[in-house]
């Protein structure tokens, strides 16, 4: 029993030294920040509007349900009504919503999208 105790003891040893892959952890991978080129137009129609589109706003945001109404031809009207503050996305509620609590994981290219639009003054073109 001794000389079994010895062999199992002895065979353990090495795999817990040498199991261990990794040294330290990895380290987190931080999203780079998007940045749309100053030149750059960006369209509700085109840009924005689709998004609405892309995550399934309109699930809870349309005419029967949570303000505001992100449905085709009510999101313009219904976003200007307490929800953007064009030319400030530091202070519109739609900006923050999705940046600051991850709303429906809105990816960095559509966040910045959303940026630029209302800084640029959040027009219906």
């Amino acid at each position: 029993m001794k000389k079994l105790f010895k062999i199992v003891l002895v065979s353990i040893i090495p795999l817990v030294l040498f199991s261990c892959y990794y040294d330290e952890f990895p380290e987190e991978i931080e999203e780079e920040e998007v940045v749309i080129p100053p030149e750059t137009v960006v369209s509700f129609a085109d840009d924005i509007a689709p998004i609405f589109v892309t995550y399934n706003c309109t699930q809870c945001h349309d005419t029967s349900g949570q303000a505001p109404d992100l449905t085709a031809g009510n999101a313009y009207t219904s976003l200007l009504a307490g929800y953007v503050n064009p030319g400030n996305s530091s202070t519109s509620r739609l900006y923050i919503q999705l940046a600051d609590n991850g709303h429906r994981n809105v990816d960095a290219n559509s966040l910045a999208l959303i940026k630029k639009w209302i800084d640029d003054g959040a027009e219906n073109n």
